[in-house]
C-alpha cells in the first residue's frame, strides 16, 4: 500500500469515527440518557461550583438571588421578555432538563426550545462554558427549590427522556 492511500483510508476511518461519535453523543443528549450530564441539585461539590458559575456568568440578568429582571413577565419596547427568575416564582422548575441544558449552552432556539419568532437577549454559553460549568449552573440552581418542585421538575425530566 502506498502512502496516500493508508493516510486516504486512515481519514476516511477517522471521519466515519467523528460522525457516530456526534451521533451517538447527538442520540444520548436527545434522550437525556448515559451521555447527558447529570444535573444533580443533591451533590453537594456540583452545587457549590455552580453557585460561582451562576454568580459570574448568569446573575447579571437573572439576579443574585435568582429573582429575575423586574417585571419579568411584560414585553419590554423591542418585544422581549426580560430575563425570568430561576427561583421557585419563576417556570424553569416546569422544563426538563435537557431542555435546561439546551437553552443554556445554545441559546433560546426559535421553533427548538421556543416557539418559532421568538426573540430573546439569552445568549449561548456553549462557547464560555463547559458542559460540566453548564450541568454545575443547573444543580445549583435546582438545589434552590422546594422539595415538591424539584420533585415535578424530575418527572418532566424523565418524561422528556422516555417519550
Amino acid at each position: 500500500m502506498r502512502v496516500w492511500q493508508i493516510l486516504r483510508w486512515a481519514s476516511t476511518v477517522l471521519a466515519t469515527v467523528g460522525v457516530i461519535a456526534a451521533l451517538i453523543s447527538t442520540l444520548n443528549w436527545r434522550g437525556g440518557g448515559e451521555g447527558f450530564p447529570k444535573l444533580d441539585a443533591g451533590d453537594r461539590v456540583l452545587v457549590g461550583r455552580g453557585k460561582v458559575v451562576y454568580a459570574s456568568h448568569c446573575a447579571a440578568c437573572h439576579g443574585a438571588n435568582l429573582e429575575g429582571q423586574p417585571d419579568w413577565r411584560n414585553r419590554r419596547p423591542n418585544g422581549r421578555l426580560p430575563a425570568p427568575p430561576h427561583d421557585a416564582s419563576g417556570h424553569t422548575w416546569h422544563h426538563p432538563d435537557q431542555i435546561l441544558f439546551a437553552i443554556t449552552k445554545d441559546g433560546l432556539v426559535p421553533g427548538v426550545t421556543v416557539p418559532a419568532g421568538y426573540e430573546s437577549d439569552m445568549p449561548a454559553f456553549k462557547a464560555s462554558l463547559s458542559d460540566a460549568d453548564i450541568a454545575a449552573v443547573l444543580a445549583y440552581i435546582k438545589s434552590t427549590w422546594p422539595a415538591e418542585l424539584r420533585a415535578a421538575q424530575q418527572e418532566a425530566t424523565t418524561e422528556y427522556r422516555n417519550r
